[in-house]
This record gives C-alpha cells, sequence and structure tokens, in this order.
C-alpha cells in the first residue's frame, strides 16, 4: 500500500485524498483548521463551478450538496455604459444572458470542505490538524512515497519557483471584495432563472453576483474586483462585516444600479460572510525541493494561481486533482520522481495554460474586436451561449476570441453576414 501525504485540504487537497483514498491508498492529510474551524470561520472563495468539474465530483461521488445548491443555468453579462455614472445611476449598454449546456453550482467551501474532510476521517484516513513548515515536511516526506501541497498561501508556497515565462503580472491587478448575503430579489426579466451575472463597469471593475449554498442555507455572492487605486479599491482595513456590505451595497447603487434594485433587502448570511484582498497572479515551478533533498509536487493554486476575475479558481482545482488523481494510479508502484512530477503537472497544464491565457486576458482592458463580440451576443443568441459555455471549456476561447479574425469570421458565420 503506497503512502501519500496530502498537505493543504481545499478543493483539489481533499478531492484528491478522497480520491486516492477510494482506490486503496494509505492517506494522510494536514490541514491547519478543523472542519468544525473551517465550518464556523469566514467564506473562503466565491466558488461557481461548471459541467466538467462538477463531473469529477460526481465520478467520486462527492456531489453531497448537488440536490440542494442552486442550479445555474445561464451566464449574463451586463455593461455599463461608459461615463453613464457621472451624472447619475449608471445606464446599461449591454445585457443579455447566455445558457450552459450543463448547469453550474456553487457550494460554500465552508460547507464542502468541512463535509469532505468529515467524510475522510469517516473512511479511516488520517487527519492531521497541524499548520506545516518546510521542515515539518522535510521531517515527514521521509515517510512517504509522495508529498503533495495544495496549501496555496504562507511559507510553503515559497518552495515554488514563480515562472516568469508564464506570469506576465508581478503585481495583483484587482482589489478584491466578496459579501455573501441572502434576500437578495431575482432579476426581474428572469425571475425563475438561476444565473451568473458578470457586470463589466470599463475603467473600474467587475461585479459578479452568483446564486451559492451556504451554512444557512441557499444565498447570493456579490463580489467586486476593483482595479488597484480606482474608486472599487476601499475595502482595504474594513474589518467591521456590516461595514463591508455597505460599502458592497453603495458602489452597486452608483455602478450597477439594475444589480441594486434587488439587494435593497440584502443582509448578510452570517458574521464571517465577507472576505477582501489581493495577489499577484503567478504560475510556479510545480516541483519544490526541501531542505533535506526531498521532492514534492505542487497542486493547483500553488502552480496556478489565477486572478478570479474568470471563476476559475474551483473548477481548474478539480481539473488539477483529477489529472493528477489518472498521473498517480497510472504509475503503479514505480517512484514518484522528478520526471514523473513534471509530466504530471504538464498533464494538468494543458487545460490549465487556457485558463491562464483567458484569465490575463481578461484582466487587461478589452480590444475591439472584443467589444464587438461582447455588443454582438446581444443580438445573435449562439453567441451568448457560446460564451457562456466557455466558461466550463476556456479552450474554446482559441477558436474565436483572441484573434480580431477568428471573432470576425465566426460572428458572420452565426450572422448569416
Amino acid at each position: 500500500m503506497r503512502k501519500i501525504l496530502v498537505v493543504g485540504a481545499g478543493q483539489s487537497g481533499l478531492q484528491l485524498a478522497l480520491g486516492l483514498q477510494s482506490h486503496g491508498y494509505e492517506v494522510t492529510l494536514m490541514s491547519n483548521r478543523t472542519a468544525d474551524e473551517i465550518r464556523s470561520g469566514r467564506v473562503m472563495s466565491t466558488q461557481c463551478m461548471f459541467h466538467t468539474a462538477l463531473q469529477h465530483e460526481r465520478d467520486l461521488q462527492l456531489n453531497f450538496w448537488e440536490s440542494q445548491a442552486p442550479k445555474i443555468e445561464g451566464l449574463g453579462v451586463s455593461v455599463a455604459a461608459p461615463g453613464s455614472w457621472g451624472e447619475g445611476p449608471a445606464a446599461r449598454a449591454i445585457d443579455w444572458v447566455g445558457r450552459l449546456d450543463g448547469y453550474a453550482q456553487s457550494v460554500d467551501q465552508r460547507v464542502k470542505m468541512a463535509g469532505w474532510m468529515e467524510t475522510f476521517a469517516q473512511r479511516g484516513g488520517r487527519l492531521v490538524i497541524h499548520g506545516a513548515a518546510v521542515g515539518d515536511l522535510d521531517y515527514f516526506a521521509r515517510a512517504y512515497d509522495l508529498v503533495l501541497v495544495s496549501a496555496g498561501k504562507g511559507e510553503l508556497v515559497q518552495m515554488f519557483g514563480r515562472d516568469a515565462s508564464r506570469s506576465p503580472y508581478t503585481e495583483p491587478q484587482r482589489a478584491l471584495a466578496v459579501a455573501y448575503v441572502h434576500g437578495l430579489a431575482p432579476r426581474p426579466e428572469h425571475p425563475d432563472f438561476h444565473a451568473v451575472r458578470c457586470n463589466l463597469v470599463p475603467g473600474v471593475g467587475e461585479l459578479f453576483v452568483m446564486p451559492t449554498l451556504t451554512t444557512s442555507g441557499p444565498a447570493d455572492i456579490l463580489f467586486w474586483e476593483g482595479i488597484p487605486g480606482g474608486p472599487l479599491d476601499v475595502f482595504n482595513g474594513v474589518k467591521d462585516p456590516s461595514e463591508h456590505l455597505s460599502l458592497t451595497l453603495g458602489l452597486m447603487e452608483r455602478y450597477t444600479p439594475w444589480e441594486y434594485a434587488r439587494a435593497t433587502k440584502a443582509e448578510l448570511t452570517d458574521a464571517g460572510g465577507t472576505l477582501a484582498g489581493r495577489y499577484a497572479p503567478t504560475v510556479r515551478n510545480p516541483v519544490g525541493r526541501l531542505p533535506g533533498g526531498g521532492l514534492v509536487l505542487g497542486v493547483a493554486d500553488v502552480v496556478v494561481a489565477n486572478d478570479p476575475i474568470t471563476g476559475q479558481g474551483s473548477n481548474s482545482a478539480s481539473k488539477c486533482a483529477a489529472a493528477y488523481l489518472a498521473s498517480i494510479l497510472e504509475h503503479g508502484e514505480k517512484e514518484f520522481d522528478e520526471p514523473w512530477m513534471r509530466q504530471t503537472f504538464d498533464r494538468y497544464w494543458e487545460t490549465a495554460q487556457h485558463v491562464t491565457k483567458w484569465t490575463n486576458a481578461m484582466l487587461a482592458p478589452p480590444p475591439e474586436h472584443i467589444l464587438n463580440l461582447i455588443g454582438a451576443a446581444g443580438q445573435l443568441q449562439p453567441a451568448a451561449d457560446r460564451f457562456a459555455n466557455a466558461f466550463n471549456d476556456p479552450a474554446d476561447f482559441e477558436n474565436f476570441f483572441y484573434e480580431p479574425e477568428k471573432t470576425n469570421a465566426y460572428l458572420a458565420s452565426i450572422s448569416g453576414a
């Protein structure tokens, strides 16, 4: 029986630990918090998982909340008319919704990670509640066939050097602010239709609104991404949750009044329902070397950390866990050496590279052909649907998004021009 240590109990670490466990591996999971501490703590993310990532969970029979979480059937894009918020409430220059081929879902990671961690322990997994430092791993590594690091923050990440060729940004490109709320009314034009809403405010930032399942039942996430130094970059140092919500709603009233109109009765789901921060999108070397010479393999956010503007974090984590699980199972009894680690990461990078390219493109001001594409999707439903479904498979953006010639050819093909 092969012994594997997984450090970090997020989407990827837990999915991988549970997957390995189901195949008879002896798995130890290190987490710096207990399941109860996670469940009663602060929200950790704005996860919205699309069909492929959800299917990885179903394949492992880990979709415990599928019947309770809202089924997200579409993805809508609204663009504020440039400059319209100077005089009074902003107006919408663009507003459309694309329909997803397979529904998406969001489950608060406090619910999911706590539940999965308890499942792992109930199934006989060894759970160690301990914050791990490099020195700890140096000690533990000798006792395991493979050590996987999926703790995306803190000292351990420093073992994995930045890959400058794949990391165009050295500074955070957005200031992030999240609030989980009850009491959000549905969009009046689609009262029975759950969709993620992407509201773009040119030169200012983005507001995402997404249905979720949290510790107190169905809810919605209000998520501002502000250009650093701009009018949305006001959450730094805000500790009071009610002040955080008040700022969120005030910005909605000014920049996205169509969303604010349904948020007048919004209240926080709980005292831990807010989050703010920022980080620079970074791709790292996947192999970390311990002081004693041992090697560890980085997982998900440790090796590919994208800005959440494209909603890919938990999707990428699920896809990384699935790719790594397949590589480990195929490797059998052979040594988990450095060439195998690099091949395993390369297998994940085949999908992750498309996420990184798309996300970095969305962080920059959009070129004219992208503005044309987003505008045309308001009149051409196939374009809206294709854009929405590319959130599930970002590789498709290669076919119609980055190059003006491909965008124009695609729009011509569906408009009959």
